[in-house]
């Protein structure tokens, strides 16, 4: 099983990458947030799950370790494949989604194509003991990190960029209309 792969980017499409280390390609499945993340660098190291099929050899790849977690947890939930994961994983980063199995909000997971009401509860059921609950003021900030992001992709921004802005916002203020401005501000520059 290949665990790690670092190497240099050969080429990025929608939903993968293909890494050459030491002569050899590996294309490598990812979420749409890693190839925003991925564009313009020439190297990058990827954490792997490694997915074994009757037909297929396939290669998940991660750039956080806790992203790979996250995937393997969501994988290990019955009626939830890796594509449905890595869609998961593409509208929500792993904190959001965390806090919003622990809070038992299902609202975010049922914005994945694919993913009803019942699947949502499903995963939120399965994985409830195994994530870690964070502080209290979590499930606060990832809700209003999430309808920011949703608000800045509604105009025209990219996941990877609203994330990247919403990273820059203060995570004292607890104003939506505030954290977008200052993300729009941040995007601005």
């Amino acid at each position: 099983m290949i665990a790690e792969l670092e190497g240099k980017i050969r080429s990025l499409k929608a939903n993968s990458a293909v890494v050459m280390v030491g002569g050899v390609g590996y294309r490598v499945q990812v979420t749409t947030y890693t190839i925003g993340k991925l564009a313009g660098l020439e190297e990058a190291h990827f954490y792997i799950h490694t997915h074994v099929r009757e037909d297929a050899f396939l290669l998940y790849g991660f750039l956080e370790e806790g992203e790979k977690v996250m995937f393997e947890l969501l994988i290990g939930v019955s009626g939830i494949g890796p594509k449905v994961a890595l869609s998961i994983l593409s509208i929500a980063d792993t904190k959001t989604i965390r806090t919003a199995i622990v809070h038992k909000d299902s609202s975010i997971l049922t914005r994945v194509s694919g993913v009803g009401k019942k699947m949502a509860e499903r995963v939120i059921l399965e994985l409830q003991n195994k994530v870690e609950e964070g502080d209290l003021s979590d499930h606060t900030e990832a809700r209003l990190d999430q309808e920011a992001i949703e608000a800045l992709t509604a105009l025209g921004y990219s996941v990877t960029q609203a994330r990247e802005a919403m990273k820059l916002v203060p995570k004292d203020i607890t104003d939506i209309g505030t954290r977008i401005r200052l993300a729009l501000k941040s995007l601005g520059k």
